[in-house]
């Protein structure tokens, strides 16, 4: 059976300080709440806030990105196994915003693949179209060729993968798209990801949306039978909201 997972991308937001009052006003609602014990929490906060945010404790620790090296003279980089040595268990890999504006590619992402899995971690591997492609009606196109480029390049894939769909039209601009859009990519996301784990780890692969969820919808995305969870952006940075959308697991 699948555990559902809510995971909370600050991106580039909070300082130190603020993210590490943020991580604890997070910690303290979900000790006070009635949430699902079923639930898998995670935060996936900037860098700098890392290792303060392990030492605390309670809500697990993620990483926006890593590099496709594992050392090297790579200044600005950091690699997956000073990630983990951090405790980091999650890597957002292929994000719409690393795509866009640090223009990431196909060997890009291999490489990240690739050393996330020698360290036996999990990548959180985003896919989704922009409103041009919607609009031009090849949403399953992008999203395949998105997935083949990286995953076809891999014999055999030896950790459970999580998906995360992000129609890039419904990010941070308050659009979102229906139940009905974010039902049918996930359905399409599991069967094609089939081809890749098989029938069975595909049923249990995580698939996540990470299209502007928050409180008001997140109830009715997380009803539908292939969304298995949420990648938020903005809501995770308003704690309420954050234990919101917790609360409708």
């Amino acid at each position: 059976m699948k555990r559902p997972l809510i995971a909370g991308n600050w991106k580039m937001n909070t300082s130190p300080t603020a993210g590490f009052a943020l991580y604890k006003e997070l910690l303290s609602g979900k000790n006070a709440g009635a949430f699902s014990e079923d639930l898998e929490w995670l935060v996936l906060p900037p860098f700098t806030h890392l290792g303060a945010f392990q030492q605390l404790g309670g809500i697990q620790v993620g990483a926006q990105n890593c590099s496709q090296h594992s050392q090297g003279a790579f200044t600005g980089e950091i690699s997956v196994d000073m990630l983990s040595d951090l405790g980091c268990r999650y890597i957002l890999v292929g994000h719409s915003e690393r795509r866009q504006y640090f223009k990431e590619g196909a060997p890009e992402l291999i490489g990240k693949v690739s050393q996330i899995m020698i360290a036996k971690c999990i990548p959180i591997f985003c896919v989704g179209e922009t409103l041009e492609e919607r609009e031009q009606g090849i949403t399953e196109e992008v999203l395949e060729r998105q997935i083949r480029e990286v995953f076809d390049q891999f014999s055999y894939i030896s950790v459970d993968v999580v998906l995360a769909y992000e129609p890039v039209w419904a990010i941070g601009t308050g659009k979102t798209a229906t139940v009905e859009q974010a039902q049918e990519a996930h359905a399409f996301l599991r069967q094609l990801w089939s081809k890749f784990v098989g029938e069975n780890r595909a049923k249990n692969t995580r698939i996540l949306y990470g299209g502007s969820m928050k409180p008001d919808n997140a109830g009715a995305l997380l009803s539908m039978p292939d969304i298995d969870g949420g990648l938020i952006g903005g809501a995770a940075l308003n704690a309420n909201a954050f234990l919101s959308i917790a609360a409708e697991f």
